[in-house]
């Protein structure tokens, strides 16, 4: 029988099929490792990128000038947000489910001046993954946020087996890849015309940064290997924008389901004004799940 297991600064899933372990710092996956043990997450080596799976809330991307503006005062936010950088509590609610959550503090209030509370819960079933985002306005005012996900992928043991993979949408015969400029979103556009709803991975896409994309006809992505088998794919019904990313010679992927992106280059920096931003009225609860299949 499986047991229940609760570690020091991080918690472990396990059934039969799949054993995830996820930090308190950041409630961010650090591994998902299948029965065949085989590592599915990138290992956040720091030369790289030192993250596994961050939370982007409560902005998803860059802010103009790192700052927004909110009854005519200005806050700092950098990119992607404070949730990836702070202590989540924690409840192990069984061996195939653990809850983590973050509360709006003296420390928050100083950059974000919303109350809110953010859960985020991890369940394990079968070869699936799911991770859901609960916010909580628990202040007087709407609140105004965005959040994402950027889950990386091992792909191969280095660089050279990067382009044995390739990405397969279940939706789109051609993307629109919203180009960025220092951080930003600019007026630039690619158009991709994918083969068979395929798209090979090369470093070269990722030359000016992630490719962004809005409004996806696609729910799910799926990694698949030229060499084998094996597969990983990402639901996400109903998410605004995705973001795909990796750094040069780095044998990971990002898949990125989110709600807002980055500002716009001419974007007058005012919250309520942000594409993507979620208006949330008090007392009233966003929720949203995506899923990670291993087969």
């Amino acid at each position: 029988m499986l047991s229940l297991k609760m570690m020091k600064n991080k918690m472990i899933l396990q059934n039969n099929f799949l054993t995830v372990e996820i930090a308190t710092f950041g409630a961010e996956i650090k591994s998902i490792l299948d029965n065949q043990y085989n590592e599915w997450m990138w290992n956040a080596n720091p030369n790289f990128w030192g993250k596994t799976s961050p939370i982007l809330f409560p902005i998803v991307g860059s802010l103009k000038n790192n700052t927004f503006i909110y009854k005519g005062e200005n806050y700092s936010l950098s990119r992607h947000g404070f949730a990836r950088d702070m202590e989540f509590d924690t409840e192990q609610v069984s061996q195939t489910k653990a809850v983590f959550t973050l509360k709006a503090n003296e420390k928050t209030l100083v950059n974000y001046p919303f109350y809110f509370e953010l859960k985020v819960i991890y369940q394990l079933q079968n070869k699936q993954l799911s991770c859901t985002y609960e916010v909580t306005n628990i202040g007087n005012e709407t609140m105004y946020f965005s959040i994402g996900g950027h889950p990386a992928f091992a792909l191969g043991k280095d660089a050279t087996d990067f382009e044995n993979f390739y990405l397969e949408f279940n939706n789109d015969d051609v993307i629109n890849r919203l180009k960025l400029v220092d951080g930003l979103i600019s007026e630039n556009k690619e158009i991709i015309n994918l083969n068979n709803q395929q798209l090979p991975l090369h470093y070269d896409l990722f030359k000016e940064d992630a490719m962004v994309f809005r409004d996806l006809k696609s729910n799910a992505i799926t990694i698949k290997n030229t060499k084998n088998e094996n597969k990983l794919t990402l639901t996400f019904d109903n998410f605004t924008h995705f973001g795909i990313w990796t750094v040069q010679n780095a044998p990971f992927i990002c898949l990125e389901p989110w709600f807002g992106m980055a500002d716009s280059q001419n974007h007058n920096q005012h919250i309520e004004d942000k594409e993507g931003m979620i208006a949330l009225q008090p007392q009233q609860v966003f929720a949203k799940s995506w899923n990670i299949t291993i087969e």
